[in-house]
């Protein structure tokens, strides 16, 4: 029988999964990490272990509030794609995405890429300064690619007992690169240091909109969860907002007053990251399970 801690590990375990995966994610692990057929990845490749990482959970708050700063990618989310009204699906397609192209085997990775095409074909509009937009912009794509691998890659390298070097960083981005190519991302960065020159060139078109401030508000203030899960969800939201650029915070509405400027920088790297670190660890230990069929040996997720 097994012990009370055994049982809570269980339990957080299955209540994360729903959220991210949905109430067919048992399906979907199946058809992700234990189908049979050909991976494009090895276990041990960079993508894998940082997207098999649970920094994923901070890294990916930290994406949507970065992504949510550029006002056509906004207006795009704010119009199709029913964060407010449906966040969980938005998540749940988002993360079989990423899981499916990173763990799954490649026939299906391409049904799912395919498919997103097939969505994006659709997300086609105006913003509210009258700017047309559409998903299949190779612009837009670049950015919503690039401020998410930056998000990944940065809470991996602050939250894994064993970070990439540079050189297994590189190869990650260049791995990343792969999925993103298929969606229409002509010449992904390859390096960190491309990915980086990427992220930088975008600044100017950043600005802080309604849509942007309403994000930061909806997940940092009012996530959709129970009111006994979010003290959980907002120690990752703790670490996400600690690993943001000063330049995004500040968009966000995110910065102490100017009297409190002094003490902000402290704060973050003192309170907030170690906040975000035990709440990544929480993750982490509920999501390693080794009675879970996905964390067999011969599975290729690595936490996830």
């Amino acid at each position: 029988m097994p012990g009370p801690i055994s049982t809570a590990r269980r339990r957080l375990a299955l209540a994360l999964r729903d959220r991210v995966a949905g109430p067919d994610a048992e399906r979907r692990a199946h058809a992700i990490w234990l189908a049979p057929g050909e991976r494009r990845f090895a276990p041990d490749d960079p993508i894998c272990r940082v997207q098999g990482h649970s920094g994923m959970y901070a890294g990916g708050i930290r994406a949507l509030l970065l992504q949510s700063l550029h006002p056509l990618a906004m207006a795009g989310v704010g119009e199709h794609s029913g964060y407010r009204g449906d966040p969980w699906g938005r998540l749940q397609r988002t993360s079989e995405f990423i899981a499916m192209t990173t763990f799954g085997p490649i026939e299906s990775a391409q049904r799912v890429i395919d498919r997103i095409n097939r969505v994006h074909q659709t997300v086609v509009g105006t913003s509210a300064d009258g700017r047309p937009y559409s998903a299949t912009d190779p612009h837009l794509l670049r950015w919503v690619h690039v401020a998410e691998i930056d998000s990944f890659l940065t809470a991996h390298q602050l939250y894994a007992r064993t970070p990439l070097t540079p050189d297994e960083a590189d190869t990650y981005v260049a791995q990343a690169g792969w999925a993103a190519s298929q969606l229409g991302i002509p010449d992904p960065p390859t390096t960190v240091a491309e990915l980086k020159s990427q992220l930088a060139a975008y600044g100017p078109e950043l600005a802080s909109t309604p849509g942007a401030r309403d994000v930061a508000r909806f997940l940092l203030l009012e996530p959709p969860l129970p009111w006994a899960a979010r003290p959980g969800f907002w120690l990752l939201a703790a670490g996400a907002v600690a690993m943001l650029p000063a330049h995004a915070r500040d968009l966000l509405g995110l910065r102490l007053p100017e009297a409190l400027r002094p003490v902000e920088e402290p704060l973050l790297r003192y309170v907030a990251t170690p906040l975000g670190a035990l709440g990544t660890a929480a993750v982490g230990w509920a999501l390693s399970d080794p009675r879970d069929p996905r964390n067999a040996p011969e599975s290729s997720a690595v936490g996830a």
